[in-house]
């Protein structure tokens, strides 16, 4: 076999450096975020679309494009899309979701559909918790198989998050609901990936304790992403009660992504930060940076929480108001590219 100068080059370069395509793969890192409304109004399921809840604008993404993100993250309520446990899909919801993917589409951004239930389905104001005879992993399966089946493997999906935060549902039992969902979704799509929340709050200072039996997961197209969630506030809940304490220092998310991070490495797995966000406070935006610095180093994508059009005064939205930035955005510009 002849080679010309080129390939020889090529083959040389690859022989010589074998670690080539390994590190090329595990360059994971880029920043997303989560664009809220369309799981809002959860005390009045299904509810009313413009009135309850509503979905991003085209101008809201040509924003986001603009600033370099990369992934758009949609929380949605399965109640909406499935109006019936077991039934069909809503085809007018799922038209309109199918309307945010066609627009990100044009824009080049990637979507990320997030099923924001916490493991519950509410039927007639009361919840059934998945894996219940109500809810069963049969009908977790079939739900996921259906969503997945509406996109036919379109390549502007980048990801299915199967359950945001799954609360009161642990250990093997929280494994066998994912791998239904993954089981529903490889039976019709083998490319996107699956993103498996963690147990609880999807912590990353708890993860290797609380979800290292998620590692047994099976995916056939071997395409998991495991999402833990980073906040910095002193009981992790993001809810920021108090003001920036003495006590807290400029590392702490550091400490607490690292767990995390070394469980994906000694497993050899993919994963992300589906969660992180600060307020405003300049105290704050120092530990956001060295976090995001820290994460960019080790190739962890991640994803902010939160903007929306009808987050009004939340703080750690990045929504912007009246056409200007909100503070948080001249840390994350940082680390976007344009």
């Amino acid at each position: 076999m002849r080679f010309s100068n080129s390939l020889f080059f090529l083959f040389h370069f690859l022989l010589l450096n074998p670690c080539f395509k390994a590190e090329a793969q595990q360059n994971n890192f880029k920043l997303g975020v989560v664009l809220c409304g369309s799981e809002f109004g959860e005390k009045n399921l299904p509810g009313i679309y413009n009135t309850d809840y509503t979905y991003p604008t085209l101008s809201e993404l040509i924003y986001f494009k603009k600033k370099g993100f990369k992934t758009i993250t949609i929380p949605f309520k399965w109640e909406r899309v499935q109006k019936e446990i077991g039934g069909n899909l809503d085809s007018i919801e799922m038209s309109r979701m199918k309307s945010i993917v066609g627009m990100a589409g044009e824009l080049d951004l990637k979507i990320i559909f997030t099923l924001q239930n916490f493991a519950v389905y509410q039927v007639d104001g009361k919840s059934v918790a998945l894996s219940s005879k109500k809810l069963s992993n049969e009908d977790y399966h079939l739900f996921w198989k259906q969503f997945a089946t509406v996109f036919n493997s379109d390549s502007t999906i980048y990801g299915f998050d199967i359950m945001n935060e799954p609360r009161g549902i642990f250990g093997r039992k929280w494994r066998k609901a994912c791998q239904a969902a993954i089981d529903g979704i490889r039976s019709v799509d083998v490319k996107t990936a699956i993103i498996i929340d963690g147990e609880n709050s999807s912590f990353t200072l708890d993860w290797s304790r609380e979800n290292t039996h998620l590692r047994k997961l099976n995916d056939p197209s071997d395409n998991i992403i495991y999402d833990a969630h980073c906040y910095f506030d002193f009981d992790h809940s993001g809810r920021y009660k108090e003001n920036y304490q003495e006590s807290y220092h400029e590392n702490i998310g550091i400490e607490r992504v690292k767990p995390f991070i070394k469980w994906l490495k000694k497993y050899h797995k993919h994963g992300m930060i589906g969660e992180f966000g600060v307020p405003s406070d300049k105290k704050w935006l120092v530990i956001l940076d060295k976090f995001l610095a820290y994460i960019k180093e080790h190739n962890l994508e991640a994803s902010y929480w939160a903007a929306g059009p009808w987050w009004n005064n939340y703080p750690l939205s990045i929504e912007p108001k009246d056409d200007e930035d909100k503070p948080q955005m001249k840390i994350l510009e940082k680390y976007l590219e344009k």
